[in-house]
C-alpha cells in the first residue's frame, strides 16, 4: 500500500508530489493525457504567448503606421514553448523527484482504493487534482455545426477571418483580442448584461469600451437560441443571426469528477467539484482535493498551493488552510484587468465603514509615459484596512500581488501611503489610491 497517490499531474498534482518529497514521502502520480495539465498545455502559457505576439504587432503597426499583422503560423511556433516549458516544469522533475508514475484513468473502487488500467492500487491518503473541461452548453445545433474550445483555438488548423465568442469572462476577453489582433473580425456574444458581470462595475463598463475600441462587436444580455450551417457557421440569437468561420465556446469549465467517487464515499459541492472543507479535506477523512476540481476560481497559482497544503495536511494532520479572500486574479487582455479581495457591495455587507476610492490611471506618471491612460485602480476598505483592490490599466497583473500581500497581513490605508514606491511605476498607482483616502491626488507633485 502507497503512502500517497496523487491522481492528476497538472499544477496541484505536480506540487502536491513537490510536498510529498519534502515530507520524506515517495508518492505514486496517476494521470492521463499531457503531463503538466491545462495551463502549461493548452491554457497561460500559450494563451499569453499569443497575446504577447498581437501586442508587438499592435506597436509595430503604431510605429510603422502600417497594417501588419501576425501571420497564422505564430500559432504553430508557440508550440515550441509548450514543449520547453512542459519538458523543464513538468516531465524533468519526474526523474529528478521519488515519485512512481503512472499513466492511465483512475477510479475509485472503495474508500482506500482506485483502478487504473486494471490494476487496483491502494493508498493511506489521496489527492484528488483532476483539473476541469471546457463547459459545452446545451445549444440546438451547436454539435453539428461544430466549435472550437481554448484548445482548437490554440491550435487551428486553418486561418479564419471572421469568429463569434460565446460568453463574456476571462477566456471570453483573451481570445477575442487575441484573433482580432490577427485581423480577424470578432463578434462576442454574452448572456449577461454586461462583459466580466462578477467583477467590479468600472472594470465590466472598461471591459467593454476596450474590446469595441479594438473594433470587436459586443452584444449583451443576448440569448443563443441555435447554432447551423451556412456559408459559415449561423449563430441565432434573440436579437438576430451573426455567421462566421468559427465559433469559440467561452462559457466556462467543468470539474473532472468522473473517478467513481460514490464508491469512496465522496459528495459534491453546488458547483458542481469535490465538496471539500476548510483544510480541503473531502467528505472520506483520507482524501484530499486540490484545484480546478473543487469547482471554485479556477486558477493555476491557486490550484498549485491547494496542492501543497492539502498534501501537508493529508500527511502531516496541520490543519492548514489557504485565505481565498487574498487570492489574486488576471485577465491578460492589454490593458491588463486585475483584482484581489472584496468588491465594494461585498465590502458594504460586512460590519464596520466602508469607503472607496478611484484613481483613473491617467493620473500615474508612468501611464503618462507610457501613452497607456485607460484604466483606474480601485481600492475598498473597512475600519481603514485595505479588503479589496481592482485596476484595470497596462501591466496591473505585475502588481496585484502587492494589493494581495497587503489584504493578507492586514494592511492599513496608511501603510501603503508611508510604503515608498518607485517612480515612475504602474505599482505606483497603489499609493496613489491609498494617497486619495486623505487629498486629492490631482493637487499633487509626483513624487509627494
Amino acid at each position: 500500500m502507497y503512502k500517497l497517490a496523487i491522481i492528476g499531474y497538472g499544477a496541484a498534482g505536480f506540487a502536491g508530489m513537490i510536498k510529498a518529497n519534502e515530507l520524506g514521502v515517495k508518492p505514486v502520480l496517476i494521470g492521463k493525457g499531457e503531463v503538466g495539465g491545462t495551463c502549461v498545455n493548452v491554457g497561460c502559457v500559450p494563451s499569453k504567448r499569443m497575446l504577447h505576439v498581437g501586442e508587438i504587432y499592435k506597436v509595430a503597426r503604431e510605429v510603422t503606421g502600417s497594417e501588419v499583422y501576425p501571420e497564422f503560423a505564430a500559432f504553430r511556433e508557440k508550440d515550441l514553448l509548450v514543449q520547453e516549458m512542459r519538458k523543464t516544469k513538468y516531465e524533468d522533475l519526474l526523474s529528478y523527484y521519488d515519485v512512481e508514475l503512472i499513466q492511465g484513468e483512475a477510479r475509485f473502487v472503495s474508500p482506500h482504493a482506485v483502478k487504473v488500467n486494471g490494476k487496483v492500487i491502494e493508498a493511506e491518503k489521496f489527492l484528488i487534482a483532476t483539473g476541469s473541461s471546457p463547459l459545452v452548453p446545451d445549444i440546438p445545433g451547436i454539435g453539428e455545426a461544430g466549435f472550437w474550445t481554448n484548445r482548437e483555438a490554440l491550435s487551428p488548423d486553418r486561418k479564419i477571418d471572421s469568429l463569434v465568442v460565446i460568453g463574456g469572462r476571462a477566456l471570453a476577453l483573451e481570445f477575442a483580442q487575441m484573433y482580432r489582433r490577427m485581423n480577424v473580425d470578432v463578434a462576442i456574444l454574452q448572456r449577461s448584461s454586461k462583459l466580466i458581470p462578477d467583477w467590479e462595475p468600472e472594470a465590466s463598463i472598461e471591459a467593454r469600451r476596450i474590446m469595441e475600441k479594438e473594433g470587436i462587436t459586443v452584444v449583451t444580455g443576448v440569448r443563443v437560441k441555435e447554432v447551423r450551417r451556412g456559408a459559415g457557421k449561423v449563430v441565432v440569437t434573440d436579437k438576430g443571426e451573426v455567421e462566421a468561420d468559427e465559433i469559440l465556446l467561452a462559457t466556462g469549465r467543468k470539474p473532472n469528477v468522473e473517478l467513481g467517487l460514490d464508491n469512496a464515499g465522496i459528495s459534491l459541492n453546488e458547483r458542481g467539484g469535490i465538496r471539500v472543507n476548510q483544510e480541503l479535506r473531502t467528505d472520506n477523512p483520507n482524501v484530499y482535493a486540490a484545484g480546478d476540481v473543487l469547482g471554485g476560481k479556477m486558477l493555476e497559482a491557486l490550484a498549485g498551493r491547494q496542492g501543497s497544503v492539502a498534501v501537508e495536511n493529508a500527511l502531516t494532520g496541520s490543519h492548514k488552510t489557504i485565505d481565498e479572500n487574498a487570492v489574486p486574479q488576471v485577465i491578460f487582455t492589454q490593458p491588463n484587468f486585475a483584482r484581489v479581495g472584496l468588491t465594494e457591495v461585498e465590502a458594504r455587507a460586512k460590519e464596520g465603514k466602508m469607503e472607496s476610492r478611484v484613481l483613473p490611471m491617467s493620473s500615474v506618471a508612468k501611464a503618462e509615459i507610457l501613452d497607456a491612460r485607460d484604466g483606474f485602480v480601485k481600492m475598498v476598505t473597512l475600519n481603514g484596512k485595505v479588503v479589496g483592490v481592482h485596476a484595470v490599466g497596462e501591466n496591473v497583473a505585475e502588481m496585484i500581488g502587492e494589493a494581495s500581500l497587503a489584504i493578507r497581513l492586514g494592511a492599513s490605508v496608511d501603510d501603503l501611503v508611508e510604503t515608498v514606491h518607485v517612480f515612475p511605476t504602474i505599482a505606483e498607482s497603489l499609493r496613489l489610491v491609498a494617497l486619495a483616502f486623505r487629498s486629492d491626488v490631482s493637487r499633487l507633485s509626483c513624487c509627494v
